[in-house]
């Protein structure tokens, strides 16, 4: 999305957006056909430059070194980089500490999962797209249990048309859990300690803070 409205606004611009896997494939191509020096001078003619993944890097100590190169001329040239990652800065581990800290320089943001209302919204939209009604039950059914990222809503409602559309079946709950458990891993409610405790104390009507307190009541105790 920050490359496409780069290119609306300044179309001569040059953007490249790539995972890191694929930088690190194309420097291992150039270690072995012996052109390092042509790969860095390409991206060095690059305006923004769009790295995904950017922890695939840890350990490589090649690859690092030779971005290391790439970003400060970029960054010193007032050039755009964006760098999307797993984890912050400061969890990422097996990077050269003078990369690492160039990673801190800019501004870091927490991309959060969609909200459930998100959710039902991107699968109204595709729906919309597809001109095909589907149930609200269903929207609702897919929204709560597909919570890691748009692209799996997305690729759900593709496989529950597919699978509507090839079994001549209408929209069902029925075949929206067919289609999950064959697409994604459920989503089940982690059981911990926290929920044990609060399940407990709302059931009980206990205040949370006496179970962790030193006292024997009999309604606390039991």
């Amino acid at each position: 999305a920050v490359g496409n409205r780069m290119k609306e606004q300044y179309p001569q611009s040059r953007v490249l957006y790539l995972s890191a896997r694929t930088f690190e494939s194309q420097y291992t191509t150039a270690v072995r056909k012996n052109n390092v020096n042509d790969f860095i001078g390409f991206y060095k003619t690059i305006d923004m430059l769009i790295i995904d993944d950017v922890q695939e890097f840890a350990g490589k100590t090649g690859t690092q070194n030779t971005f290391f190169h790439i970003f400060n001329y970029l960054h010193n040239n007032q050039k755009h980089l964006i760098l999307s990652c797993d984890c912050p800065p400061a969890e990422l581990d097996g990077m050269e500490p003078r990369l690492l800290s160039r990673f801190k320089w800019g501004m870091t943001v927490e991309l959060s999962r969609p909200d459930i209302e998100l959710r039902r919204n991107v699968f109204r939209q595709k729906a919309r797209e597809a001109s095909v009604n589907v149930p609200e039950e269903i929207i609702n059914f897919v929204a709560e249990n597909v919570k890691d990222n748009v692209r799996e809503i997305e690729g759900v409602f593709v496989s529950l048309l597919a699978y509507a559309t090839a079994l001549n079946q209408p929209f069902t709950v029925e075949l929206a859990r067919n289609v999950l458990s064959n697409s994604i891993r459920m989503s089940k409610k982690q059981i911990s300690f926290e929920n044990i405790v609060d399940a407990v104390c709302t059931q009980l009507s206990v205040d949370t803070a006496m179970l962790f307190s030193k006292s024997r009541k009999r309604d606390v105790a039991d």
